[in-house]
């Protein structure tokens, strides 16, 4: 008989919940049995309330089995789970639980798919085959493709890639770079730390395909410290891709050389900023650069610079292998391909839900998150990290794509999605986002600085029901300050939480008397 393959995800998220645990007793357990089983430890589905998530290959396919504890073990076994059997934790097959097979996934294709680390693995699903294209194609048509497509930022701004990319090939430099920024430290965003810690070899294609793209030679990846797994997940990749002829002195054997090396941050949320990144990669304070230049032009080390974060440069392989046209396709208007939304907060089914722009905020919420997990009525949602905006559910119909969030007054960021219930108070959310960037400020800009200080300081008089009328004036001033004057978005933006609580939640900056919250 052959080996029985079983898959027990070695996520971080799916290990906090036991799935080691749960890896050994089924290891044990086969070995009581006299089972011939392989254990491969696989990254997560990203269906974050069903884990430990336990799949077992059979010939219809993957079944699945979950959230599975130790204690469900010796019964997953009697009733011959690793051949499919039925269980009061069976799923059925992983690939028609409604939760997964609504979704598209073109970004995370393999994440929970492949083994993380077996280069064979990810080449048998369709791995390498967008360097391998991009190898045969002069450099600008590289970039012209990454243009057709239409892929923006999956960070901030949503600025066009492909342009950024042409920037740097169009810039004279003795050794340009390809930074990508994992500095994943947006509330509620995890796509990065999944990602890597999932199928890390689409992280370091996308950016070897950049490499070729603009002549760079070294890439840099500058992830944070809060994330032990996924760098040491990454830094296996890397030598694995090294050993197999992948990153080095010669790219598949062709002229390209290129290679990457870990850079891990101090735990400063403002080095997710771009300049501010750099300069911790020189080994500086994280402070942000006054732009321009920009880092395009003059990047690290003075030298020009591809800055992308994580989800921008593991889409790029889809792109090449499968071409510009069938991701454009993708979407809607200048929103093209997919986004990897993340669901958080309070939460019946947290997790990641990678579909086409477009979708509805409600459809995310109540439909694939399953609402509250406190069963309270939703009442509020942030989008794009703690500088994101607030939404109301009046507003659940907006579409989540670039333009119509901001049309909304709000921004997508990095796709994090963060739910809160009937129980929230809007105004002390507020004052959280002023003293958020108080405390995570670099300290150079004086609005940013002294006005998150100020504004926090303001949203506790209103809080306490001192001069609502003035103080509500001061506030909008402040943030008109930190909106005008700041260096980066760090100050730039913190006011749009703190409006958007103000314009959807009015009646939380209101009177407190015989208030239920």
């Amino acid at each position: 008989m052959s080996a029985i393959t079983v898959f027990v995800p070695k996520d971080s998220a799916a290990r906090s919940v036991g799935a080691d645990r749960v890896a050994i007793a089924i290891a044990h357990e086969a070995t009581k049995y006299g089972i011939d089983l392989t254990l491969v430890r696989n990254g997560s589905r990203g269906a974050l309330w069903l884990e430990p998530l336990v799949e077992v290959a059979t010939d219809r396919g993957r079944t699945a089995y979950g959230p599975v504890r130790v204690e469900d073990v010796p019964s997953l076994f009697s009733a011959d789970f690793h051949l499919g059997g039925k269980h009061p934790l069976s799923l059925g097959l992983t690939d028609e639980i409604t939760w997964l097979a609504r979704q598209d996934r073109v970004t995370f294709a393999r994440v929970g798919i492949v083994d993380p680390l077996s280069l064979a693995d990810y080449e048998a699903h369709g791995g390498l085959a967008g360097l391998r294209r991009a190898l045969s194609m002069a450099r600008e048509e590289i970039i012209s493709e990454v243009i057709d497509s239409g892929l923006r930022g999956r960070g901030g701004a949503g600025f066009p890639a492909g342009i950024k990319w042409r920037t740097v090939l169009q810039t004279t430099g003795d050794h340009k770079y390809i930074c990508c920024n994992a500095d994943e430290g947006d509330s509620g965003t995890f796509a990065d730390r999944m990602l890597i810690e999932g199928d890390p070899f689409t992280l370091l294609e996308g950016m070897t395909i950049a490499a070729i793209a603009v002549g760079a030679v070294e890439g840099v990846i500058y992830v944070r410290s809060e994330y032990p797994d996924a760098i040491e997940t990454l830094r296996q990749a890397i030598d694995i891709a090294r050993e197999q002829g992948w990153l080095g002195k010669s790219v598949l054997g062709s002229l390209h050389v290129f290679d990457i090396r870990i850079r891990v941050g101090a735990g400063s949320y403002v080095c997710g900023e771009e300049t501010a990144m750099l300069e911790s990669i020189e080994g500086k304070r994280g402070v942000v650069r006054s732009k321009p230049p920009l880092p395009a032009i003059c990047g690290l080390f003075g030298q020009p610079t591809v800055i992308n974060n994580v989800l921008t440069l593991a889409s790029v392989p889809a792109i090449l292998a499968g071409g510009a046209v069938a991701y454009q396709a993708r979407g809607v208007g200048r929103s093209t391909g997919t986004q990897v939304f993340q669901l958080a907060g309070n939460i019946a089914r947290g997790g990641i839900v990678e579909t086409r722009f477009g979708v509805t905020l409600d459809t995310l919420i109540n439909d694939f998150g399953a609402g509250a997990l406190t069963r309270r009525p939703v009442r509020a949602v942030q989008i794009g990290g703690p500088l994101g905006a607030y939404f109301s559910t009046s507003l659940f119909d907006l579409s989540m794509d670039y333009e119509s969030l901001l049309a909304a007054g709000g921004m997508l960021g990095h796709g994090g999605v963060v739910v809160f219930d009937e129980s929230v108070d809007m105004a002390v959310q507020a004052k959280f986002a002023m003293e958020f960037c108080a405390l995570e400020s670099c300290g150079k800009c004086t609005p940013c600085r002294l006005g998150s200080t100020r504004g926090a300081e303001t949203i506790e008089k209103i809080i306490n029901g001192l001069d609502l009328e003035g103080n509500k004036k001061l506030l909008l001033d402040l943030c008109e300050v930190m909106t005008d004057g700041s260096l980066c978005a760090m100050g730039g933006l913190t006011p749009l939480p703190v409006r958007s609580a103000m314009l959807h939640f009015a009646e939380d900056f209101g009177s407190r008397t015989g208030a239920a919250r």
